[in-house]
């Protein structure tokens, strides 16, 4: 064994007795919670909107899931007008783009009549799009997503 190979390992079995490699991974992040409530027409979106970009970015996804999670969470009357607006854009109309974005952030945006959000999403570290997604309070199914709120259509 050479020296240098010796000085090596030496190091690494020394930052292992001391603790080095441990304390480097516990300083890494501090632990974080969420919450939400069903009844939370704002954490609505957020789970609609993680679960959906987890499913479309899932490398082993079918392709059922985003399905399923639109049926479950968009108005039945929305999501064909959703429907028409893929077609003639060529786009996803949950993120109206053509890919996934890296990150998302839900922001209540606050109504009367009822709830809207502002969704970012994160594409790159310099590019971020804004959407706006309305939800009926009765029903808590989404009614419009688009650039501008359920009234600025």
């Amino acid at each position: 064994m050479s020296s240098k190979t010796r000085a090596v390992l030496t190091a690494g079995v020394l930052a292992v007795a001391l603790g080095l490699g441990a304390t480097a991974q516990a300083s890494a992040g501090a632990s974080r919670s969420v919450s939400g409530s069903p009844a939370d027409n704002i954490t609505r979106i957020a789970d609609f909107y993680g679960a959906y970009i987890d499913a479309e970015t899932d490398p082993d996804a079918s392709g059922d899931l985003p399905t399923a999670l639109r049926a479950y969470y968009i108005d039945p009357t929305y999501l064909k007008k959703l429907a028409a607006w893929e077609d003639r854009e060529h786009a996803d109309g949950v993120l109206r783009a053509q890919n996934t974005p890296l990150k998302w952030k839900v922001t209540d945006n606050g109504t009367a009549n009822h709830t809207e959000a502002v969704i970012t999403l994160t594409w790159s570290r310099d590019t971020t799009t804004k959407l706006v997604v309305d939800v009926n309070r009765r029903t808590h199914k989404i009614t419009h997503i688009g650039t501008t709120g359920h009234r600025g259509q």
